[in-house]
């Protein structure tokens, strides 16, 4: 069986509010109907963003709960959004926490929880998108990845999260190469100081090891970022939504960098 050429559809994890929503809104204005992922305490959020996206753009939209760092729920989730739009070409795996502590006070706990969310379930993701590319008749595709700035140049205070996101480029290298043979193609984008609730967590749990008030780290690494500003989300979905397009079809194995210009690769 393959899928409807007409008709392109994604999954993106995480995608009930901040990057992960911005980046499904923007598939969506780009021509694709979209599943947006996310977990069950975040199904009102993830159904604002269905009805967004059904608002405002001329594609159509679901919502499907899932817990990224469970295998089998990615590979259904994957099978949810081809059984809704009849065709499934592209996964975005965003879905990603941060945690925010010295090494060496991060526990046991912590580390599993991470390791779990923000690798294991990029595995599995593109596992099951590799998977329904071959049942939908060796079909190409594209896999795009949630890597970060701290995976190319680690931040104290977010050991164990760079570590995470170094992990992510070597799946995204690896896997690009083991599946290019399948026109397959595999990229992750590296966000830098995105304005999100995830950063305002960052900026308090930092302040707290450096003695700084509520905002004074976040300005610190912003006045440090050459265009001056901190970033939106909407500045990864427009890489993201280059990624995902035609454009990028030679582009493989690749970790792009948009912050602003922090990190100079």
């Amino acid at each position: 069986m393959t899928s409807d050429n007409n008709t392109k559809a994604v999954l993106v994890t995480g995608a009930a509010q901040g990057i992960g929503k911005s980046i499904a809104i923007q598939l969506a204005k780009d021509g694709y109907q979209v599943a947006v992922s996310d977990l069950s305490f975040q199904k009102d959020k993830g159904l604002e963003t269905v009805k967004e996206i059904e608002s405002t753009t001329n594609s159509k939209a679901i919502f499907i709960e899932c817990d990224v760092s469970k295998k089998d729920q990615i590979f259904e989730a994957v099978n949810k959004t081809y059984e809704e739009f009849g065709s499934f070409n592209t996964i975005v795996n965003n879905a990603g926490i941060a945690t925010i502590a010295p090494i060496l006070e991060t526990t046991e706990e912590q580390i599993n929880k991470i390791l779990q969310i923000n690798i294991n379930s990029v595995v599995f993701g593109i596992q099951a998108a590799s998977k329904k590319f071959e049942e939908l008749g060796n079909q190409s595709g594209k896999i795009i990845n949630a890597a970060s700035i701290a995976g190319i140049e680690a931040f104290e205070i977010l050991g164990i999260y760079s570590a995470t996101k170094f992990a992510v480029r070597g799946l995204t290298q690896a896997a690009a190469k083991e599946l290019a043979s399948r026109k397959i193609t595999v990229n992750s984008y590296c966000p830098g100081i995105v304005l999100t609730p995830m950063w305002d967590e960052i900026d308090a749990k930092m302040g707290e090891y450096s003695g700084r008030a509520k905002g004074e780290t976040k300005k610190k690494y912003i006045e440090g970022i050459a265009l001056g500003r901190g970033s939106e989300p909407q500045d990864v979905a427009n890489l993201v939504s280059f990624l995902a397009s035609d454009k990028a079809d030679y582009i493989t194995g690749q970790s792009m960098v948009v912050d602003g210009g922090i990190c100079f690769t």
